[in-house]
């Protein structure tokens, strides 16, 4: 009996299934194809711009009070840390400033970011 009831439902439903089945399949198939053309790569270790140091005519110095300032670091944790006076770092920050063109820590380290100079 219940062979009969699948057997009338096979015929009287078959358009709909065929039709939910290929609608599954396009869904599916838009998901996987969306998937593959969004898929981005892992990126690999940062890279700083050289280009833009070069032209800015930034010293290592520099770069690495730059660094310092963009984790927040104080002109005196800064000075510890690379091991010179504060009024050293004052003077690599006053011309990081002048040579990025900015009046501000923040400023600063927005630029250097769009620059690629800091992750």
């Amino acid at each position: 009996m219940q062979w009969l009831e699948y057997r009338f439902q096979a015929r009287a439903l078959s358009r709909e299934i065929y039709i939910a089945l290929i609608g599954v399949a396009f869904a599916a198939g838009g998901v996987w194809v969306g998937w593959k053309l969004n898929a981005r790569k892992a990126p690999g270790p940062f890279q700083p711009n050289t280009a833009a140091v070069a032209s800015l005519g930034l010293t290592r110095q520099e770069v690495k009070v730059l660094e310092r300032l963009a984790a927040g670091q104080s002109n005196k944790e800064i000075a510890r840390t690379l091991g010179v006076s504060p009024n050293t770092v004052k003077t690599h920050a006053a011309n990081l400033f002048s040579k990025l063109e900015v009046s501000r820590r923040t400023q600063a380290v927005r630029k250097a970011r769009d620059l690629h100079l800091l992750p």
